[in-house]
């Protein structure tokens, strides 16, 4: 079912002739009344215009309906569907339509704090907002029992099904996780979170992870993880920015002749640079008087 537009007509004119219909009810109520009284035929006819009258005007009445904006209106006739009132204001359409108003505002809806597996299986807490609308009245009034509740249970199913498709963290830069990769995360949230919904008539205009972290009890085995990969990783990048050093220093030497270098000097000159800038404290320099006291011999 989709939905079609009833526009209806203005209801300024039929408030107006339901006003003037009701005072002249009233007075053509009360003058037949008074002449009824003293047997005269015109008041019997006087009362039975008011009659008709006064129900013609709650039929008017009834016809009216103001649709405020951000909103609209989905007229039934007896079960059926007949159409949907967007434009705002005061509107008369047929007075036994039956009218139920529907919100076509932009919503947030923030899911719960869900608690979840990863990827690789390590308990995370995740939650999300989704930014929404209804797109299509007709569906959203009978594709489903309760379009907001629908709303709420996709996203919720939608968050689940994301994070346990993606790691919280990783060390290969090559696989997508959930706490390195946001911004892809949220737009395949986003797709999914639509799909999910189109059923109920409502589009998705924005998704957003709003709290990510480890589970209470094994946050502190993950920080400490992390920490140790942290140090792993300033350690290679330290190693390998020293062996570069010590290659420029050794061919810097060689290339100027200040020394000439045998294997065992060059052994020593290289684990003796490595020590000093790998280590985690200030090398404290020594002197050595060796090789001085064997060329004095």
């Amino acid at each position: 079912m989709r939905e079609k537009p009833a526009g209806g007509v203005s209801g300024y004119f039929a408030i107006v002739g339901a006003i003037a219909l009701l005072l002249a009810a009233v007075l053509m109520g009360i003058i037949g009344f008074v002449m009824s009284f003293a047997q005269v035929a015109v008041g019997v006819v006087l009362f039975i215009v008011a009659v008709l009258c006064f129900i013609a005007s709650m039929f008017l009445f009834r016809g009216c309906t103001s649709v405020a904006p951000g909103h609209a209106v989905v007229l039934q006739l007896y079960g059926k569907y007949v159409g949907t009132v967007r434009q705002s204001g005061l509107r008369f359409v047929n007075p036994f339509y039956t009218k139920d108003q529907i919100s076509t505002r932009i919503r947030n809806h923030e899911t719960s704090t869900l608690k979840v597996n990863d990827l690789d299986g390590n308990p995370i807490e995740i939650g999300a907002v989704v930014v929404w609308q209804v797109r299509d009245t007709a569906q959203a009034m009978f594709e489903v029992d309760d379009f907001e509740e629908f709303v709420a249970i996709q996203a919720e199913t939608a968050v689940r099904h994301i994070a346990n498709s993606y790691a919280y963290d990783s060390s290969d830069p090559r696989r997508m996780s959930l706490r390195d990769n946001a911004d892809e995360i949220t737009s395949r949230l986003s797709d999914e979170v639509a799909a999910r919904v189109m059923a109920a008539g409502v589009t998705v205009i924005e998704s957003r992870i709003t709290q990510l972290a480890y589970a209470p009890e094994i946050a502190r085995a993950m920080l400490q993880r992390q920490q140790a990969t942290a140090v792993v990783a300033a350690r290679q990048l330290i190693v390998e920015g020293a062996v570069g050093m010590v290659e420029t220093a050794i061919e810097e030497i060689e290339g100027r002749q200040i020394v000439r270098l045998g294997q065992s000097e060059r052994s020593d000159l290289v684990s003796n640079l490595m020590i000093v800038l790998c280590g985690d404290q200030a090398a404290q320099p020594t002197i050595s008087t060796t090789r001085n006291q064997q060329s004095a011999g």
